[in-house]
Formats: C-alpha cells, sequence, structure tokens
C-alpha cells in the first residue's frame, strides 16, 4: 500500500467499522485530514476516498447489464464460454479488482471463484457483494460469487481443482499527462501498482490446467508477458485475449 490509510464511520456503523479497522490493521477516526486517504462506512456502504474523489463499489448498478440480452453481448462472456462444456463452467478471476467481470460471468451462469490479495480492495469487494445480496434481483447471481482475500498467484500453484477458464485483469499501467483516467483508477492506483509480474501470473494460470485463459488488456495493449494469443475479441476501448488449450484430464 502506498499510502497511510484510515477508516471513518457514522455513529450507527461503528461496531462493523472497528471490525474493517481490526481487519486491515488501520486507525478509525472520528473524521479525516486534508491530503489523507480513508475508507469511510455510511449508509450507502464502505467507499474509498481522497480529497474530492470518492469511490463505492456498487454491483447494483450494472442491474441492467445483467439482462440476458444484454450479456449475450458482453465480451467477457463470449470469450469465456467453452463450446460442448458441461454446465457450470467454472472460471477462476485471479485480478478480481471490483468484481464487474465476475458479476457479469456469474450472470450468464458460470461459477466464479474471485482472487483479491488488496485487503483494502478486497474489503470494498465484500461490502459490494453483501449489498448485491441483499438485492432480490440479484441474489441468486451473487450466490455464484466466491471471494479469496489471497495472492492468486500462490493461490493456482496449489490449487486442488482445474477451473475451466482463468480471467486475468492487470491493471493498466498508468497514462501519462492523461486527464480522462477514471476515478475508480486514480484511487486504485493509491493502493497497488500496475502487474509487475506478468510472466509469473500467466504461468501460474496455465499450472490450474484451464481449458482457456482470457486476459483483458487496453485495445491496443501489448499481449501480456509478450505471449500472442489464439485469438482475441476487441471492443472500442477494450481487447480479450484468448489462450485455448486442450481438454482437461478427468
Amino acid at each position: 500500500m502506498e499510502e497511510k490509510l484510515v477508516i471513518i464511520a457514522k455513529d450507527e456503523f461503528i461496531n462493523e467499522a472497528k471490525e474493517i479497522a481490526k481487519h486491515l490493521n488501520i486507525e478509525l477516526k472520528e473524521s479525516a485530514m486534508d491530503k489523507e486517504l480513508y475508507l469511510k462506512l455510511d449508509e450507502k456502504g464502505l467507499s474509498l476516498n481522497y480529497e474530492e474523489l470518492e469511490m463505492y463499489g456498487d454491483l447494483t448498478s450494472m442491474a441492467r447489464r445483467l439482462k440476458k440480452d444484454n450479456l449475450s453481448h458482453e465480451f467477457i462472456v463470449k470469450a469465456s464460454k467453452i463450446k460442448g462444456a458441461n454446465n457450470p463452467i467454472t472460471i477462476l478471476d485471479a485480478t478480481a479488482g471490483m468484481g464487474e467481470d465476475s458479476l457479469l460471468l456469474a450472470a450468464a451462469g458460470f461459477e466464479v471463484d474471485l482472487y483479491e490479495y488488496n485487503p483494502v480492495i478486497a474489503a470494498l469487494l465484500r461490502d459490494s457483494l453483501k449489498r448485491a445480496a441483499a438485492e432480490p434481483s440479484m441474489a441468486d447471481i451473487v450466490s455464484r460469487m466466491v471471494l479469496h482475500e489471497e495472492d492468486s498467484i500462490k493461490a493456482m500453484e496449489k490449487l486442488e481443482y482445474s477451473p475451466d477458464v482463468v480471467v486475468l485483469d492487470p491493471m493498466f499501467p498508468e497514462r501519462q499527462k492523461s486527464a480522462s483516467v477514471k476515478k475508480k483508477f486514480q484511487l486504485l492506483q493509491k493502493l497497488e501498482c500496475p502487474c509487475a509480474t506478468e510472466e509469473e501470473l500467466f504461468n501460474a494460470a496455465k499450472k490450474c490446467n484451464p481449458r482457456k485463459i482470457v486476459i483483458k488488456r487496453p485495445l491496443k495493449g501489448a499481449f501480456l508477458d509478450g505471449k500472442k494469443p489464439d485469438y482475441s475479441l476487441e471492443g472500442k476501448a477494450i481487447r480479450y485475449d484468448v489462450f485455448v488449450f486442450s481438454y482437461k484430464a478427468d
């Protein structure tokens, strides 16, 4: 973590905030100081804040994209499908982040294990999943998502099952002098740097013996670890590189 972090909360959320503070080993304060990175817990949920920037994990805002007709157009869903595979297809999201891609996959019927090594991002994601699960229209979808707060590289090296698909989304390198970087990435980049272990990440994914590895990249970005995929699916700003392997042994 690059900056010191604290947590603040309204009185009615103090007990929950104390639990989060203990888990993250951070200080619970009444208010944050200027130029201080902090978590805030209120009636809207847990948020990450810095000056005028504020970010909640809000999977419920994706409800429109979860409709069946819309899901069929999502590139992450297209890239992860396996023709002739028995359902449910199992997905290992090795770089879960805020869980948006995993939510789309779970809505499409996949069983998804989400791995997030950064404890602060994991806390934000856990809170977002909790609130999404409380929505009747999303409860069944969220039930197919299991969050693991640990290093996915280490986890994949000792995994006791072979997922059908491993999804990799290393954080994109920060663009220099760009005013268009989204608030979410401005805040997340205060917690963790862009992925610096591309070779380890890809090799660990291969060790899982999946049928596919799906890698999310910027449209014009370089291939992960310089490895050319079997094929790619391209959107307006994002590209999904897909590696296809032989069927898993029973």
